[in-house]
């Protein structure tokens, strides 16, 4: 465990994002026994104007033009950092010396407002912990000289088509230049080790606290008289990453068995034929304090992923919840979820999702129920960050004689 050490963490979501972030519960764990500077994305032009009403924006070009920038403490041991510094928006640039150059620049910039707040928090010494941040943050292992700089990969965020025109070159290059490269999933390390041998698999943490059917008090109203068994999925309804056939013909071939989906649609769920079958019911987003009295309800919990470049190396946090309350599971085989095939039914076609149901059905009980369980409360933050730790010990021996 490295204990006493100034960390600084960078990442591609500010501490303000409403949504749950890996790298916020990172810095948490970080910051239990080190000094811990959390960096906000820099605003940039682009945002400026596209996002200008936004509550984010309004005060991130607030502390830009007061030319001060802001450093907030959060907890012990932990500090947010507001840059006041206004970043190009150069990805639609083609040519690529150009890009470099004005990206170097806008690293400088970047580069400054965090040496200014390490030099108030008299950081010293300090690792660099880098959430994929691959463009911004390119140079900052030159600029900022730490004694050690991860690169952490949770996404394989060049699939995605704006990360993937400067991602393809740049997240290449930064994983090779970065000391060790850390992933959430085999797949993702085993794509890091193209660029750098120094790359490992370190897990993924999840705080299931609140996915504990002990603590479960009542049944939704909008679930208390839909009939069973409940196959049921809770999350983002995203033709991205959900395949809409395989619910379909699950819903087709059993009638019987009612699905229900919890969570918001895009525009491809709502236009689908889902829709219109009577033992598929959308109850829509819910609260995150309401999700484990949906989970209790479910006989089944799946998680039908499309399979694409984004989801084959994805790591479904939502897993671990659905295990951490005992329920049965069956998902899409990827290679993220090799994890889990130990306590999950994991299905290659539709037609063996079915087959699968059906033996997850038949096959419950209570010694297989605590024994899910048991496995998921094992992915916690604090053993995520000790693989992590791990892992720089591995590259880095020294770092931790102080």
């Amino acid at each position: 465990m490295i204990q006493g050490r100034d960390i600084v963490v960078i990442g591609i979501q500010p501490w303000d994002i409403t949504i749950g972030s890996n790298c916020k519960n990172i810095a948490l764990e970080f910051a239990k026994h080190n000094r811990v500077l959390y960096i906000n994305p820099p605003l940039d032009r682009a945002s400026l104007y596209r996002q200008k009403n936004s509550e984010a924006t309004i005060k991130r070009v607030k502390i830009w033009k007061s030319g001060k920038s802001e450093l907030i403490e959060i907890d012990n041991n932990l500090w947010n950092l507001y840059p006041a510094t206004l970043l190009e928006s150069i990805n639609w640039i083609g040519f690529n010396p150009l890009f470099d150059w004005l990206n170097f620049l806008n690293n400088k910039k970047f580069a400054k407002q965090i040496t200014q707040a390490c030099q108030i928090l008299n950081f010293e010494n300090i690792i660099i912990f880098n959430d994929s941040d691959m463009f911004r943050s390119y140079y900052l292992k030159d600029l900022l000289n730490p004694s050690v700089y991860v690169y952490y990969t949770r996404d394989n965020l060049i699939s995605v088509s704006y990360w993937r025109r400067r991602g393809v070159r740049m997240e290449a290059k930064h994983m090779k230049k970065a000391d060790l490269v850390v992933a959430n999933s085999t797949y993702l390390a085993d794509l890091a080790k193209k660029h750098n041998p120094n790359s490992f698999y370190v897990g993924q943490g999840c705080d299931v606290s609140l996915f504990d059917d002990k603590l479960v008090t009542r049944i939704p109203g909008d679930i208390l008289n839909i009939p069973k068994p409940i196959i049921g999925y809770i999350g983002a309804l995203f033709s991205l990453r959900l395949d809409i056939k395989v619910l379909q013909h699950v819903a087709e071939q059993k009638p019987d068995w009612s699905i229900v989906l919890v969570g918001p649609e895009d525009e491809e769920f709502e236009a689908s034929n889902l829709h219109q079958l009577s033992n598929i019911y959308f109850l829509g987003n819910k609260s995150t304090n309401e999700l484990p009295e949906y989970l209790n309800q479910f006989d089944v919990a799946i998680n039908p992923q499309i399979l694409n470049e984004v989801t084959i190396g994805n790591y479904p946090r939502k897993i671990d919840e659905y295990l951490a309350m005992g329920k049965p599971v069956v998902a899409t085989r990827t290679l993220a979820m090799s994890v889990f095939e130990e306590h999950s039914y994991l299905a290659g076609s539709k037609e063996e999702f079915v087959s699968c149901i059906e033996s997850a059905l038949q096959n419950d009980n209570k010694e297989v129920h605590i024994a899910r369980e048991n496995f998921a409360r094992e992915h916690t933050w604090e053993n995520n960050v000790i693989q992590i730790f791990k892992a720089i010990e591995a590259v880095k021996p020294n770092l931790f004689k102080k």
